[in-house]
């Protein structure tokens, strides 16, 4: 199985319940993220800083790898 870009920010937090206790909010709207495969956009830097997984593969339509710095 393959695991969308929220399922490996999950898994690299320690689950829903860790990665929603970071970010503050309920586990249910990180649930709700993974069941739609992608997360808000306001949120991918977040994320990124907590579990360690590039904007790049969390937004990819957002953050394109060759996006100049």
């Amino acid at each position: 199985m393959v695991m969308n870009s929220i399922e490996r920010a999950v898994k690299a937090a320690g689950g829903s319940h860790a990665l929603a206790k970071r970010l503050e909010i309920s586990r249910q709207a990180i649930e709700k993220w993974v069941a739609k495969g992608t997360i808000p956009a306001e949120r991918v830097l977040e994320i990124e800083q907590i579990t360690g997984v590039s904007r790049h593969v969390l937004r990819p339509d957002l953050y394109p790898r060759n996006t100049a710095a």
